[in-house]
Order: structure tokens, then C-alpha cells, then sequence
């Protein structure tokens, strides 16, 4: 089932909790809702479950207006943070408590009943748990039992709200994998809500950036870390270094560091940011042939990361040390230690002119 979010807008009194989002999720694709906490994710999650109505806007489900449809009326599995699972009722009950609850025309008989139950407990590879309850299990297991339950009525969309928040990095990171292998196998339309920018990257086909109630940007993983469309963005999606400096007829000047800005043509003296990742750097010391050429700075620390060496370098053009990260062998072919006088390189990164009053700007790729 596909869903068409049309200028939804959610205020609570004076605060506007989600400001005019327009959005299309095709049917059975994973979307993630990434933001940080008051970003509006988990409000626009609600309104597409219908636990919350729009203050303006509308939702359609396959076209069709749902926007004033009952909860129980959309055919959508909601999945909580903290499981909500019956305590005193079995894994099997718990289960199967969706279909028990079915006016008597639609309840399928005990023996479809306990047939899906054992289906959804081999799918989500517990089915030794049946009779016992939740307290007797993990907390991945019981994450796991609450989205079979949620799947137990044959939802045409899954609603996982900030679904691994409460489990440690560890369970995180296998019960991400596995769902997302479960979603392949199901290919049900679904969204979840999460802060965490990995899981993210990791789970969702499509990803949709959410800031101050607005959309930032949307896209696939690749794009919106490849091609960040706003420095919000930037920011949020892994660590990045923030370059200051001016811009004049198209050529934005960092020290002895000049990138392309073509869009910016007529610009007389603008104030501009580069924003570069760590891994995007290339390292020179000063001592080589372009030792003329790129952003000038001292090497202040050195740490291995793994496979990965870190370096902090000092430059004036930004406030805190730029971080560049790279692999050991080029480390090594590198030769660079502490107060070692070296130039930095952008391969790649974006410029944007700075804005005191607003994160999302326009931008060009340097």
C-alpha cells in the first residue's frame, strides 16, 4: 500500500509540531524518519497511524483519503518503543490478542489463529517461546514478539516507532539486520522512526531527513550522505568539518584554499562555510611539490582507529581542530606525526553562504 502524505501541518496550541510536509512512500518500501528529539518524526508517524489527526492536510492511503478514518480502520501494525506486550498473558496470547479481539465475522477460526501465530513465531525465529511470557525473555526477544504481533492481523502498513531505542548497541545492531532481512522476505509498506543516523543507513531503502517539523531532504542512503542538500543535514549524518571564509564572484577563499562556487557569481564579500568530511581530506606535508597550494595547518594529535587513523589538524580558517581520517596504509605512506606542518586537500564537500537564521541554505559541491 502506498501512502501520500499531502501538507500535513500538526500544531499543539502555539507550537507547530509539523509544518506542511508533502511526501509520497511507494508501496513496500522501508522508509526511515530520521531527526533529532522535536523534529516532528514520531507526530507525522502518529498521524499516519490516525493516533493523531492533523491540524491540516490530509493522508492517503492507495489514493484513497484516510485522513479522518478510525485507527482500527487503516490496516496498520503500530509497533512501540517499549514493546507494550501483556504481561500476564503467554507469547502465544500475546500474539494472537489481534485477531482475538476481531468482530466474530472476521475472526479466523482457533486453528488459523494458532496456524498464523506459529508462522509469525518461526518468522521472527522464536517459536520455542510460545508459552512463555515476556518477562522470561530478552528485550530483543520481546521487540521481536511485539512486531509478530503487530503483523499478526496482515497489516498493509508497519509503523515502528524508534523500535530498537530501548536495547543496547549490540542487540541494535543484529535486530537491524534482521529486520531488514524480514522486510525482504514480507515486503510490507513500512516507516520507522529513529534518532539513530546508522540505523538509518543501514535499514531504510529510502530516508527521510527531519528537522523543526520540516523536511530537510529525502533520498536513498547513498544521496543524502553523498549529497547532503542542506548543512542540517551535513551535521546530522556523521561527523563533518566546517570551514569559514568569504566569497567573491563565484570562488569561495578559505586561507590559501580556493573552491568553485559558480552559482554565486555576483557574490561581493559573502560570508561562506565548507562543509568536508574527514575521509574527503587529502594530507600533504609541507615539504612537498604542493606545498603551495591547499589549507594550511599543524598536526596536533594522531589516533588508530582500527583500520583507521584519525588525525587533528589546527587551522585558522576553523574554530575546533579539522578532523581527517585515513586508511593505515596511506598513513604510513604519509609518514605525518605530531607538529608536522602539512596541507589539506578537499576531494570533495559543499559550499554554502552562511545564514545565522536558518540551517538549510542553498549550496554547491566543491
Amino acid at each position: 500500500m502506498s501512502i501520500d502524505i499531502k501538507g500535513i501541518s500538526k500544531w499543539y496550541g502555539g507550537f507547530k509540531a509539523v509544518d506542511d510536509i508533502d511526501l509520497h512512500l511507494p508501496t513496500g518500501q522501508l522508509t526511515a524518519l530520521l531527526g533529532p528529539s522535536g523534529s516532528g518524526k514520531t507526530t507525522l508517524l502518529r498521524m499516519i497511524a490516525g493516533l493523531e489527526q492533523p491540524s491540516e492536510g490530509a493522508v492517503l492511503f492507495n489514493g484513497q483519503d484516510a485522513t479522518h478514518l478510525h485507527v482500527s480502520e487503516r490496516g496498520v501494525g503500530f509497533v512501540f518503543q517499549h514493546y507494550a506486550l501483556f504481561k500476564h498473558m503467554t507469547v502465544f496470547d500475546n500474539i494472537a490478542f489481534g485477531l482475538a479481539v476481531k468482530p466474530r465475522r472476521e475472526r479466523p477460526s482457533k486453528q488459523e489463529v494458532r496456524e498464523r501465530v506459529e508462522h509469525l513465531l518461526d518468522l521472527v525465529q522464536l517459536g520455542w517461546t510460545a508459552e512463555r511470557y515476556p518477562t522470561q525473555l530478552s528485550g530483543g526477544q520481546r521487540q521481536r514478539i511485539a512486531l509478530a504481533r503487530a503483523l499478526a492481523t496482515e497489516p498493509s502498513v508497519l509503523l515502528l516507532d524508534e523500535p530498537f531505542g530501548a536495547l543496547d548497541a549490540q542487540v541494535r545492531t543484529e535486530l537491524r539486520r534482521w529486520l531488514r532481512r524480514l522486510h525482504e522476505e514480507i515486503h510490507v509498506t513500512t516507516v520507522f522512526v529513529t534518532h539513530d543516523q546508522e540505523e538509518a543507513m543501514e535499514v531504510a531503502d529510502r530516508i527521510v531527513v527531519m528537522n523543526r517539523g520540516r523536511v530537510e531532504q529525502e533520498g536513498t542512503p547513498d544521496e543524502v550522505y553523498d549529497r547532503p542538500a542542506t548543512p542540517f543535514v551535513y551535521n546530522f549524518l556523521g561527523q563533518v568539518n566546517r570551514l569559514h571564509g568569504r566569497l567573491n564572484n563565484g570562488r569561495a577563499h578559505f586561507g590559501d584554499l580556493t573552491l568553485a562556487a559558480p552559482e554565486y557569481e555576483g557574490a561581493q564579500d559573502e560570508p561562506a562555510v565548507a562543509y568536508v568530511r574527514p575521509h574527503e581530506i587529502r594530507v600533504t606535508l609541507e615539504t612537498t611539490a604542493d606545498a603551495e597550494t591547499g589549507l594550511a595547518g599543524t598536526v596536533q594529535d594522531v589516533t588508530s582507529v582500527g583500520a583507521r587513523v584519525r588525525l587533528e589538524v589546527a587551522v585558522a580558517q576553523c574554530s575546533e581542530p579539522v578532523q581527517v581520517e585515513l586508511s593505515r596504509a596511506k598513513f604510513r605512506r604519509l609518514g605525518v606525526a605530531r607538529g608536522d606542518r602539512v596541507r589539506l586537500h578537499p576531494t570533495e564537500g559543499r559550499v554554502f553562504v552562511e545564514d545565522t537564521d536558518r540551517d538549510s541554505l542553498s549550496a554547491h559541491a566543491a
